[in-house]
């Protein structure tokens, strides 16, 4: 069994969702990005979402934008970040997820990045921009890497496009919880339950949902209806608040606590 799928029916066994954490890597140095993770892990997260800094991001709302700025004013680069990650996954056990746009993976070649990624320890990599229906070629670089591929449900995703989704997925579905970009929203869409009930009806892969969740009483309700949730601005935000290094720390283990806890049922 893949090592993201055991992190789910680990949280399942428990009694609680799965808490999946975007961190951007290389924010605010490559360094730090790596004990931020680090911390996340030892806090509560289930599963890191590592974050590839872009130049053009599509999805990302302030804090993760403001993030990535300053990790590729920094250097960042997909090479040291795979260093990174290599250096993460021999601390920890917590599986590792890559969130990118396709471009930098093109740049770097898919092959070769499956390959490498594989190689420093990465369990699945969610490619945001990239439809299942041009993303054969990567999906087989993958699988042929022991890779997982997630792909993502949204709300106005057409019921053909939905199905051959679910069906080319082989970690988690990701279900965005609404359309626009991410960050902290006060409130859950209406519409979502019925969402991930189409999705529980098409797949038995686990299914976690990502976009606006933002405190405890929203990762308490996605948690009732999915198998898990994904947070993301509001850890980013949490650490950037602060200007020194162990206060940084310190914010994101005291937040991913405290979401770790609203996981539970």
């Amino acid at each position: 069994m893949h090592r993201m799928q055991e992190a789910f029916n680990r949280a399942h066994s428990q009694s609680r969702g799965a808490l999946v954490v975007y961190l951007t890597a290389g924010f605010p140095t490559m360094d730090e990005s790596e004990a931020l993770m680090l911390q996340a892990a030892r806090s509560g997260a289930d599963i890191i979402e590592v974050g590839i800094p872009f130049s053009d991001p599509i999805a990302d709302g302030p804090a993760i934008q403001a993030a990535g700025q300053t990790a590729l004013q920094e250097g960042a680069n997909l090479r040291d970040i795979l260093r990174m990650i290599a250096s993460l996954s021999a601390q920890t056990d917590t599986p590792i997820v890559i969130m990118s746009g396709y471009n930098p993976i093109l740049a770097y070649d898919p092959e070769r990045f499956a390959a490498d990624a594989s190689e420093a320890g990465v369990c699945g990599v969610l490619i945001a921009d990239l439809p299942p229906a041009e993303g054969e070629a990567w999906c087989d670089a993958a699988a042929e890497h022991g890779l997982s591929t997630v792909f993502l449900v949204a709300p106005t995703t057409t019921p053909e496009r939905f199905t051959r989704i679910v069906q080319c997925t082989t970690g988690f579905v990701y279900v965005l919880s609404r359309m626009g970009v991410t960050g902290e929203r006060e409130t859950l869409p209406p519409e979502l339950p019925g969402l991930v009930r189409r999705v529980r009806e098409c797949t038995s892969l686990p299914i976690a949902v990502g976009f606006g969740i933002s405190n405890s009483e929203q990762v308490s309700a996605v948690c009732a209806l999915a198998d898990g949730v994904i947070v993301g601005s509001a850890v980013v935000r949490a650490a950037a608040l602060h200007d020194a290094a162990t206060s940084r720390l310190e914010a994101v283990r005291n937040t991913v606590a405290e979401l770790a806890k609203a996981c539970i049922r």
